[in-house]
């Protein structure tokens, strides 16, 4: 019922000792998430909340084990911390840094690609799958096990729809945020593929916003590929052009990237699209008993 990570993932944290990474890490152990590891270089030897602390990534690697990691460290830095990650081997990368310099992106980006490393983000709330792992920021309480693979360049718009998929009782397989930067690692395309995989999810949502060309990818993707029903949503609708909306990757710029471009490109492609994000819960449930009941 997940995708990514599940009870058997063992993640370390880079930049534990910080204060961002020390609150977060406490929040994580407190879901069950296995943290067996922390990153911060000068202070290899000390521990955090019961927890070991490292110099380096790979010190912490083959000392504990650890095939995940979530990143908590200043934006100058963050970049370095990634590819630190991805050349010590670990297997998935979680990136909650927000503010990497684009260049430093660009060049972090072709270096992940060149690997089998997993990035997520960077400036991501991170990744949950219920009931067995949560690496990030997001309320691990308003989730619980379920069927629906959630998919989001929004933190907001993901809680308010795992707040209803949860009151439903319909609960979501894996929930993943993206990141809101313009160059990012997990790709909608790269989850998709995921999600039409995993054999417990039934229905994808895909929160989309102004900005790029994610969501029409991921349009082209569907329409060969994806088998289960998916809904989205695109947010920025009124949004003027030119105005950037709270996301670095959030402008409409010559006339390109702007939602109704995008909602055309989905429903074209079959894939149903609200236009308000209450909406969202119940257009799920309808469409998970029509997919059942053929």
């Amino acid at each position: 019922m997940s995708i990514l990570v599940d009870n058997g993932t063992r993640l370390m944290v880079q930049g534990i000792t910080g204060s961002e990474g020390a609150f977060h890490t406490k929040q994580m152990v407190e879901y069950g998430t296995k943290v067996v590891a922390g990153v911060t270089p000068g202070k290899g030897g000390s521990t955090i909340l019961g927890i070991p602390v490292y110099n380096t990534v790979r010190d912490a690697a083959l000392s504990t084990g650890a095939d995940a990691s979530a990143i908590f460290v200043p934006p100058q830095y963050a970049a370095d911390a990634i590819m630190e990650a991805v050349e010590s081997g670990l297997k998935t990368v979680v990136c909650l840094t927000e503010g990497i310099p684009t260049l430093d992106m660009v060049v972090t980006k072709q270096y992940v690609r060149t690997r089998q490393t997993i990035l997520i983000g960077p400036n991501t709330p991170g990744i949950i799958s219920p009931g067995q792992c949560k690496i990030g920021v997001m309320a691990g309480y308003i989730h619980m096990p379920g069927k629906v693979g959630i998919m989001s360049r929004s933190g907001t718009l993901t809680y308010e729809v795992v707040d209803q998929l949860t009151s439903m009782g319909i609960g979501q397989s894996t929930s993943v945020g993206i990141g809101g930067d313009p160059i990012v690692g997990l790709s909608f395309v790269d989850l998709l593929e995921m999600f039409e995989r995993d054999q417990d999810t039934e229905a994808v949502v895909l929160i989309g916003e102004i900005g790029g060309n994610a969501e029409e990818d991921a349009a082209i993707y569907c329409k060969g590929h994806i088998t289960k029903p998916v809904v989205a949503f695109i947010a920025g609708l009124t949004a003027p052009p030119g105005r950037r909306m709270g996301h670095a990757g959030a402008v409409v710029s010559n006339g390109k990237g702007d939602a109704a471009s995008k909602i055309e490109a989905l429903k074209e492609a079959g894939i149903t699209v609200v236009r308000n994000p209450v909406e969202i819960g119940e257009t799920v449930a309808h469409a998970i008993d029509r997919f059942r009941a053929r």
